[in-house]
């Protein structure tokens, strides 16, 4: 009977692979992604669970050994001098309380030693390595499979953020310098009929073959960290942060050193409310043990860094604002409210609309032109206001917006 289960077990296992395989390959490589990242996430912990309870699970394949997926034909294949490796994921208070104990267990750290993280906004977008010879920009390569990747160095150099030569005299001789490269959720605006969100717009541009139609797209690029480097001079990932924005990087200006799993929390609420405010999409932030020592001392688990993690948002769920509440009239005549809000990316999906269902479900919720609101997406349910944040409600008498559209309409008929 055991030996059926443990059959039954590796069966679904390797359909778990199989499927996660796949949704590699139409995100990294085909930049069309089948399912959200909830979904994505739930399927890759379901697999690393079943791989720690069962010791006879193994593959090549799976995400515990593998990152991203196979380098494009269409560019040249070149080895990354330091494998480009994905993050842990944390979703709650104890998945950092025991990412904290791991890091202190492996370090032999005492109880009265406090670690400090440098956390980061995680910027959904697409990750590209750019090495710098005597501060001359000389390659750019995507992440591939992380330990190969993608010749795009021509595509990269049409990005105005990355430098062709570094500012200064005081960089190393060569360094692998790593980022995001990313789009804009306001320039998106003006092509998003050409893509399906916003990290699918610089994905598609970074791998088009002429340079000069991926000058066409507004890219950005942030720099956060780095691969290789010869006799980098710093001792903390924020002081290399520094060096970053005088080389002449640009670099997040919601960066921040944090001791405590209480205050990363408390912080990671707060940039999850500021999201609304912020003009590119984020899916969470990255805590990264602020010593470089000590990340060295740490080094690598098979396909992720010991010394960071990735704390995400939720994935069906944004905060965003109502700029306007409009009445759409369906074709039986049924009046419903639909809330215009700032375009947020709500599970892979840029949202720019929201129903409010009625007039009831407005005057429960007491909803109004200006709220900051919670935006909730589940699978292909049409996108809904789920609360308001009363502490940021603008300061104007009740909203009698439908009302008015309804007498406004009933004349017009």
């Amino acid at each position: 009977m055991k030996k059926k289960n443990n059959l039954k077990v590796k069966e679904d296992y390797l359909q778990k692979i199989k499927l996660i395989n796949k949704y590699n390959k139409y995100y990294y490589s085909d930049s069309k992604p089948l399912v959200d990242d909830g979904t994505y996430d739930k399927i890759k912990h379901e697999i690393l669970n079943l791989e720690k309870e069962y010791s006879f699970l193994k593959s090549n394949y799976s995400p515990s050994l593998s990152v991203g997926f196979k380098p494009s034909k269409n560019f040249k294949k070149v080895d990354h001098k330091i494998p480009m490796l994905s993050l842990g994921n944390a979703f709650d208070k104890n998945d950092l309380i025991n990412f904290e104990k791991k890091i202190a267990n492996f370090l032999s750290l005492k109880k009265s030693q406090k670690i400090e993280y440098s956390a980061e906004p995680k910027i959904d977008g697409i990750s590209a390595s750019l090495l710098y010879q005597d501060g001359i920009f000389v390659q750019g390569l995507s992440r591939g499979d992380g330990i190969q990747g993608e010749d795009i160095t021509e595509n990269l150099r049409t990005i105005k953020d990355i430098p062709a030569n570094l500012n200064g005299n005081d960089f190393p001789s060569e360094i692998d310098i790593r980022g995001e490269v990313f789009i804009n959720n306001l320039d998106f605006e003006k092509i998003k009929n050409k893509f399906a969100n916003p990290r699918n717009a610089a994905s598609g541009s970074l791998r088009q073959k002429d340079p000069m139609e991926t000058k066409k797209i507004p890219l950005n690029f942030i720099a956060y960290t780095f691969g290789y480097s010869k006799k980098l001079n710093v001792v903390t990932q924020d002081e290399f942060l520094k060096k970053l924005k005088l080389w002449g990087f640009k670099i997040n200006k919601f960066n921040k050193i944090i001791c405590g799993i209480d205050n990363l929390i408390n912080n990671h609420k707060k940039i999850e409310a500021q999201r609304k405010e912020i003009n590119f999409d984020l899916d969470g932030l990255v805590y990264k043990v602020n010593d470089l020592n000590l990340q060295k001392r740490l080094g690598f688990a098979a396909s992720s860094p010991r010394w960071a993690i990735a704390h995400k948002f939720s994935a069906n769920k944004s905060i965003s604002e109502i700029v306007k509440i409009e009445i759409q009239v369906g074709r039986t005549g049924a009046l419903t409210p639909v809330a215009k809000i700032k375009p947020v990316n709500i599970g892979g999906v840029l949202v720019s609309n929201a129903t409010l269902h009625n007039e009831d479900e407005i005057d429960r919720k007491d909803i109004r032109e200006g709220d900051t609101v919670t935006v909730e997406r589940a699978g292909d349910v049409i996108p809904h206001v789920v609360s308001v944040d009363k502490k940021n409600a603008p300061k104007i008498q009740k909203n009698l917006f439908f009302q008015k559209i309804v007498l406004h309409v009933d004349l017009k008929q």
